[in-house]
Parts: structure tokens; sequence; C-alpha cells
């Protein structure tokens, strides 16, 4: 009997192990299928929205990013052309001191001029009225000393004001005038 097995055996031919049985096949394909329907039907749905969920946010972003970077740029040019127009006031500012400072040096030494020449004024007119003081001291003075040097050569003693002032008076205005005719 084994023998008749073993012959009957040998008879069927094998089958090719790479070759899977028609069943496997089948059951195998209808799985893929089913899986094939599942996969198509619900994941790959999600799997899209997802992905257009992600998409429209880097491209949102993106459009951000855009607008942040324009507005960047806008306040660029604002902050430079702020800063040019403080530069050019600046300037014009440092200008208009140093013409103030032009005027207010000017003006103080024109203040200065004007005190030193009312200073140079007001003593010449003190100096001339201090001489004038002196002139009448000292013709006072002279005259009454050459009143008591004449009283003395004379013997006598002048009393007559009037006369000695009169004789005082020529006297003085004889040496004036012999000082003008010597100069």
């Amino acid at each position: 009997m084994l023998n008749a097995l073993v012959t009957k055996l040998a008879a069927e031919e094998t089958p090719n192990p790479l070759i899977p049985a028609w069943y496997d096949i089948i059951w195998s394909g209808l799985w893929f299928l089913v899986i094939l329907v599942v996969v198509w039907k619900v994941a790959l749905p999600k799997l899209t929205a997802m992905l257009d969920e992600r998409s429209a946010a880097i491209e949102g972003n993106i459009a951000k990013a855009d607008e942040a970077q324009k507005q960047a740029e806008a306040a660029l040019e604002e902050y430079t052309r702020q800063l040019a127009e403080a530069r050019t006031e600046a300037g014009e500012i440092r200008e208009a001191a140093r013409e103030d400072g032009k005027k207010i040096v000017t003006e103080a030494k024109d203040a200065a001029s004007s005190e030193a020449a009312r200073i140079t004024a007001t003593a010449h007119t003190q100096i001339e009225a201090e001489r004038q003081a002196a002139l009448v001291s000292l013709r006072s003075e002279v005259g009454t000393l050459a009143i008591d040097l004449a009283g003395g050569v004379v013997g006598e003693t002048l009393s007559d004001d009037a006369r000695a002032t009169a004789v005082v008076d020529r006297f003085l205005a004889d040496l004036e005038a012999s000082e003008k005719a010597a100069q």
C-alpha cells in the first residue's frame, strides 16, 4: 500500500512552490480590493484634506511673509526719508546757529564799542572838568601867592579883592599868551 501511494503521488504532478494555489490568489485579490476601496474612500480623502490644509497654511504664511516684507521695506523707506529730513533739518539748525552766533558776536562787539566810546567820552568830560577845577584852584592859589608876594615886595597888603583879582587874571593871561607863543 505504501508502494501504491508513492506511485500515485509520483504520478501526480507536484505544484510549483513559486506559484500559489488558485484559492490563495482569489482570496488575496478579494482582500486587496477591500483594502483598496477602504483606502480610496476613507484614507485618501483625509490625506488630501490634510495636504490641502497644509498647502493653504503654507501659502497663507508665504503671503503674510510677503506682506510683512513689503511693510518692512516701506518702514525702511520711511525711516530713511525721515533720517534724511532730520539730517537736513539739523544742518539748517546748525547753519542758523552759526549765523545767530555771528550776529550775537557782532552785536556784542558793537555794544562793547559803544560802551567803550561812552566810557571814553565820560572820562574825557570828567578829565576836562577836573582840569577846569584844577585851573580854577591853581589860579586862586597862584593869585593868593602872587598877592602875598607882591604885598611883601611892595610892603603893603592889597586889600581890594577886585583889584587883586584883576591883577592876577592879567598876569595869568600874559603867562598863557607867552606859553602859546613859545609853542
